[in-house]
């Protein structure tokens, strides 16, 4: 396994030249800030990592704008660092060799709505909020849903996924085709709005997940999906994490085709509570939502409620109206926080593995017996349903022991995922936390090749250096 990770020693910065600083001024005019305030906001992620700023902040309205800030960028090799709305939560937007923040937020234009393929092009800083407000009248509905209010381009440089997946999948599927601007200032394309294309490489899956490095997405195109004719969400508690993780396992082995599943353990559920005045009963829960038709949704939830009543589920409880699903879903997306909430004066050190569903109980298992050791307060929320799930060890701010403490369990966690078959992260990315994991999971050799690419697209290593890899 690989030490952890030294953050002071990846801090590498490399001056802006006052020459690049000054036509960036002249070609942006105001949307272009060096203010501390400013550059404090874009080096700013939910990682446990201190604050890292660029040198200076543009904002974007175009992709002509971006590829203006790379063509700079590349004359004078400079590092770009693309942001979004700043949620990531492996330190990738921090700018460990300074630089340039090219934020996205301003490019919130729908380029293309197709309502009968079922497809559309967004400008990069769309958040995921923003594209259902703007088809729902069509019926329609992307559900790749992280949690955070995230932009879609960002969501798209990460992988990202959320409480949909087990049903709907990641970006990974649901991206159809990129708008990118390349290290050098070039803008390209990639695939199509067809379903299907087996026309050279794949680049599009290449800068999915490539969290910045390879360049900067500034259009992206996404498949939609009919809004369900019936929707209906359950809760059902249980005396242990491990008899709701098995009734996981047994729900998605039977193939019941359900659309969200996701774990609080009871500190979570406390947490939810406290914050949201929701009155649940504080022991592990599994929150769940089914999709389809009346009569399939009606189907599904009577498998699941036979399932979870063998292994013990009790209080089994219908969340039928959009008011009481809206309700609880919004309480899942602020455990989050609303876990730091009850330990004022914490970060949060939060894990990401994901492993095949028939490992998952025994993972959770052996990680919840080490948290109870360690004396550090902690809470479990897990996107179960596709194997993934969330261990947050909070930690006193500025406590280098406790920090310590965390990552050491932290490492442990990846420790038994990778012994599992599963991953070092299911959805937040490698970003600068998983660099070591990365090279623990995939291999010396697979990483080299990684690199390699890096190499060909970025020879001057300007895109978020010192992520995901060393150079």
């Amino acid at each position: 396994m690989n030490a952890p990770l030294d953050f002071h020693a990846h801090l590498a910065r490399r001056p802006l030249p006052a020459a690049m600083l000054q036509a960036l001024r002249a070609r942006f005019g105001e949307r272009c800030s060096s203010a501390a305030a400013v550059c404090d906001q874009h080096g700013r992620d939910e990682s446990p990592f201190p604050t890292t700023p660029p040198d200076a902040v543009v904002y974007c309205e175009s992709t002509e704008d971006v590829a203006a800030v790379l063509r700079l960028a590349d004359a004078y090799e400079v590092p770009v660092i693309p942001y979004g709305v700043g949620t990531s939560l492996e330190g990738h937007l921090l700018a460990v060799q300074g630089g340039v923040s090219v934020d996205l937020s301003r490019m919130t234009a729908i380029v293309q709505l197709n309502p009968e393929d079922l497809t559309v092009t967004v400008q990069a800083g769309v958040t995921r909020e923003q594209l259902n407000q703007a088809v729902r009248d069509q019926g329609l509905f992307f559900p790749i849903d992280p949690g955070a209010n995230a932009t879609l381009g960002g969501m798209a440089a990460t992988r990202a996924s959320g409480t949909n997946a087990v049903r709907y999948g990641t970006m990974r599927e649901n991206v159809l085709g990129l708008q990118v601007v390349t290290a050098s200032g070039e803008v390209v394309r990639t695939g199509t709005r067809a379903k299907k294309s087996s026309a050279g490489y794949d680049l599009t899956r290449l800068f999915v997940g490539s969290e910045g490095t390879l360049g900067v997405m500034t259009e992206v195109t996404l498949k939609l999906y009919p809004l369900p004719e019936a929707v209906s969400a359950a809760i059902c508690h249980f005396a242990s994490i491990d008899a709701a993780v098995r009734a996981t396992i047994q729900i998605i082995q039977m193939g019941v085709p359900i659309a969200r599943c996701e774990l609080l353990d009871v500190n979570a559920v406390r947490a939810v509570n406290a914050q949201s005045r929701l009155g649940l009963r504080e022991s592990p829960m599994l929150l769940m939502e089914f999709h389809g038709s009346e009569a399939g949704v009606k189907e599904q939830a009577e498998t699941v409620q036979a399932i979870t009543g063998e292994l013990g589920g009790e209080d089994f409880q219908w969340a039928s109206t959009p008011e009481e699903r809206t309700r609880l879903w919004t309480a899942r997306h602020k455990a989050y926080f609303a876990g730091m909430q009850l330990n004022p004066g914490c970060r949060s050190v939060t894990t990401d593995t994901c492993v095949p569903i028939s490992k998952l109980a025994e993972i959770i298992d052996l990680s919840v017996v080490d948290a109870d050791a360690s004396g550090l307060p902690y809470y479990i929320v897990g996107h179960v349903g596709d194997g993934n799930f969330h261990l947050a060890y909070l930690v006193k701010e500025g406590d280098a022991s406790q920090r310590a403490l965390a990552e050491a369990m932290s490492e442990r966690m990846v420790q038994r995922a990778i012994a599992l078959e599963g991953t070092c992260s299911g959805e937040h990315g490698v970003g600068l936390h998983k660099m070591g994991f990365l090279v623990d999971e995939a291999g010396a050799g697979a990483v080299a090749l990684m690199r390699s690419i890096k190499h060909a697209l970025d020879p001057k290593n300007i895109m978020n250096p010192g992520k995901i890899f060393d150079w």
